[in-house]
């Protein structure tokens, strides 16, 4: 339905009438052809017995542009590659003691696991080699003890990838002995790794990799600055970002750069491209079914 009025700057508009069409009536304008319907108003119809129309629409042109979803994209073969990364931060708690998030408890999965599995089951589905890259970040590390925020929790510096997320957790587990959890909780050089991969996919111009980097984290970050910036820049790529907060510290920050509330900018103001972070509290999450 095509309802036409005469436009009034007061507001007050006058109808002029409407017509009804279909979308294969209208393709008809397509190229050299035009395509034109009688604009009617009801009223005159029943009123007036010559009333032929209103005035006519006349449709010249017309074009079609489609806009490809992402689920085209999986469908034409995009394959997601997936990467975690894993807070090891002091202020996680010690490993050894019960009240850490990282306690590696016989019996159950501690919270990082718990979320790490939530998500990955899900995003292994969409990855056809199941091989995952692992990364941890905000911890000493062997041999030499210096903090690394983007390390291989396999400890393989040429080959960070797991097989499936059975390999992460067998990976997180034997990694946290050999780790001293310290700080701080800088996560912009992860985001950067992955955006500088992303980048070189996007070169090829085929579109057959997508990007999700996974951060489970305590709590608020310390580089909050260059995290922003990194963001911006990945928002111009092929990736998207989910932040899980494990545990109950005040995920203020969090809220922030998933970009919900208002436009994420950098620093210097620059708003991201799209919004490609999703932050998820896992405590209002780890209950459901």
């Amino acid at each position: 339905q095509c309802v036409v009025w005469d436009y009034d700057s007061r507001g007050k508009h006058d109808f002029i009438g409407e017509f009804f069409t279909t979308f294969e009536e209208m393709q008809k304008a397509m190229g050299e052809n035009k395509v034109q319907w009688d604009c009617m108003n009801p009223k005159y119809k029943i009123k007036k017995r010559n009333y032929k129309n209103s005035g006519v629409v006349v449709l010249l042109d017309l074009k079609i542009h489609r806009v490809y979803s992402f689920l085209d994209y999986i469908m034409g073969g995009c394959q997601i590659h997936f990467t975690v990364a894993i807070d090891f931060t002091a202020s996680n708690g010690d490993p050894r003691n019960s009240c850490s998030l990282h306690y590696i408890n016989p019996y159950q999965p501690n919270e990082y696991l718990k979320a790490l599995v939530a998500v990955g089951e899900i995003c292994q589905d969409y990855d056809s080699d199941k091989k995952f890259s692992a990364l941890g970040f905000g911890a000493r590390i062997p041999p030499k003890y210096e903090v690394s925020h983007d390390f291989a929790i396999n400890f393989n510096p040429d080959n960070d990838e797991c097989e499936g997320i059975q390999g992460v957790v067998e990976s997180y587990q034997s990694c946290l002995p050999k780790i001293q959890l310290y700080g701080p909780t800088n996560v912009a050089p992860i985001i950067s790794k992955v955006a500088r991969v992303a980048a070189d996919e996007e070169r090829t111009k085929e579109a057959s990799q997508y990007f999700i980097l996974l951060i489970l984290t305590d709590g608020v970050v310390t580089d909050m600055a260059d995290t922003r910036e990194a963001i911006v820049r990945a928002s111009y790529l092929p990736m998207s970002i989910i932040i899980v907060g494990v545990g109950n510290a005040d995920f203020t920050d969090m809220q922030i750069l998933d970009g919900d509330d208002g436009v994420l900018r950098s620093p210097k103001g620059e708003p991201v491209l799209r919004d490609i972070v999703q932050f998820v509290p896992f405590r209002e999450f780890k209950n459901v079914s």
